[in-house]
Parts: structure tokens; sequence; C-alpha cells
């Protein structure tokens, strides 16, 4: 569990780069995404562990590296539930909010369906431009596993203060769009 931790903790990490070339899909979900009517295209993906599979998605003309929207998909095929992933997101959120002075996070559990959307914010000034970023990740137990969809929007430099003002806007909107969306099957080859 604690691999599965710092892999999360490493994909949100706001300062971490990714390699630019797409590459196939792994999971059964080539895309494209479309989530709130924006078309999101696979961009990157990873299978970090034999269990951890990580495919990137982002508009035409963005990038993983800086992206303003990105859509995720994780697919874990064993040893974590949506309990205990989030469980330990929140954790560490609650860990950044010492250093961190935007963390801000709220849990929403659908106990009939078990699964669980984080909604969380936070940010990272440590390459000298201010970075505002706001997540909602939905976790649905597969398997022995869980599936993680996600949506991510970032604010840059002077446009961060401007990001944070909007997000009363359509946050709660693009938070019931992730909960209604209608999910692909994924299978791994």
């Amino acid at each position: 569990m604690k691999l599965l931790h710092l892999a999360v903790l490493a994909a949100i990490s706001i300062a971490l780069t990714m390699p630019v070339a797409a590459q196939d899909d792994a999971i059964g979900a080539p895309g494209p995404i479309v989530f709130e009517e924006t078309q999101f295209d696979l961009a990157w993906t990873s299978n970090p562990t034999e269990t951890y599979y990580k495919q990137e998605y982002v508009p035409d003309g963005q990038a993983v590296e800086a992206y303003a929207e990105m859509f995720m998909i994780d697919l874990l095929t064993a040893g974590a539930t949506p309990q205990s992933a989030a469980a330990e997101m929140v954790a560490g959120l609650e860990q950044r909010k010492g250093s961190d002075p935007v963390v801000n996070f709220e849990l929403i559990a659908n106990e009939a369906t078990g699964e669980i959307i984080l909604d969380f914010l936070l940010s990272d000034s440590s390459s000298g431009i201010t970075i505002v970023e706001w997540n909602a990740y939905r976790y649905v137990p597969h398997g022995d596993g869980l599936a993680l969809f996600a949506i991510s929007r970032r604010g840059y430099g002077d446009g961060a203060t401007e990001f944070i003002r909007g997000l009363g806007e359509w946050r709660r909107a693009s938070i019931e769009a992730l909960a209604m969306m209608e999910l692909p099957q994924l299978v791994v080859d």
C-alpha cells in the first residue's frame, strides 16, 4: 500500500515532468475521452508495476507537462480499495497543509456503489511560478483493486488567483459530471 501512496502522490505532484510521446493504450481506454464537451486524447501511459497502470489524456494543443486540463485513468488490479486509496490521498493532503496554503479537500462517498469522489485543491511555487491545481478523483471498485477516473485543471502564475476565484463557477458541475459519467470498461491485455 505504501507503493500505491507514493505512486499516487507522485502522479499529482505538480512539479513532476513526464515524457511527451504518447504510448499505446494498455487498459482498453484509447480515447478520446469526452468530458464536459471537451475531447481529451491519450498523451501518456505508464505501467510502473505489475498491477498499476496510468493513462493521461489532454485536449489538442496541450501537453502533460503544462496543461490547463487533463483527464486521467489509473487502474490498480490488486491491493487497494476506493476507501484505502482515498484515505491515503487524504493523509497526504493533510500532511501537505503545513507547506501549502491552498490545500483543501472534500470526500463524497456513494454507499450503494462503493465509489468515492475526492475533490481537492493544492498549489506549488517551488519552480518560481505559482501553480494552482484542482482535481476530482472518482475511485471505483474494479475486481480485486480499483479504477480511478479523474479531471485535473490548473492555473499558472498571474492566472492562479483568477483560477481560484473562478472555482465556484464550475467546480460543482464538474464533480457532478464526473459522478454521472459513463465509464469505459477497463481491461488489461
